[in-house]
């Protein structure tokens, strides 16, 4: 019988989204103070157009706030791997399907991809410089060729995976073994 076993991982915060967000708290309050300023200088319609612009800025503060919640889902379904990354919980992209007996090269660490070239590179990590809890995946892929795949995946996810994968990888990543 096929299983399906799927994780949720949330994308951690970084100081660059803290950045982005202040940024806009800062933009939703001097553009409209710019625009009542030039009430006084230009046309006293200034202070409708900053009004407008505070109101619609609260929307756009929102929709930026709301955007930087990240999540990525994976999900192992009979030989495949699917990724996908969820915005906020209202825009669902597929990140990438790996078919499991595919995937030559299965390890944590960075270490273990340099000096290979790859055509693209799948990022669906929880934490991208936590190399630690990292899993680095070497695959071949029809429309891109070489790619790699970056991803944090649990114990349930990678016991899915298992029965697929090949058995020299199997043997290096949960014996302990190095094959071949």
């Amino acid at each position: 019988m096929e299983g399906f076993i799927e994780q949720v991982v949330k994308r951690a915060n970084k100081p660059k989204n803290l950045i982005i967000k202040i940024l806009s708290i800062i933009l939703i309050i001097t553009v409209p103070l710019v625009c009542c300023m030039l009430a006084y200088v230009i046309t006293p319609y200034m202070i409708y157009v900053g009004l407008f612009l505070f109101i619609a800025g609260i929307y756009i503060v929102w929709y930026v706030f709301t955007s930087q919640k990240v999540e990525y889902e994976y999900s192992v379904s009979g030989k495949e791997l699917e990724i996908s990354k969820i915005i906020s919980l209202r825009k669902r992209k597929k990140v990438c399907k790996v078919q499991l007996s595919e995937i030559e090269k299965l390890e944590k660490g960075e270490k273990s991809v340099d000096g290979i070239r790859f055509t693209k590179t799948f990022f669906a990590a929880r934490d991208i410089d936590k190399d630690s809890e990292n899993f680095y995946a070497v695959f071949n892929s029809p429309a891109y060729g070489r790619c790699l795949l970056i991803f944090s995946p649990n114990d349930k996810i990678l016991q899915g995976m298992k029965p697929h994968l090949n058995k020299d990888l199997v043997l290096k990543l949960f014996y302990n073994r190095n094959a071949g």
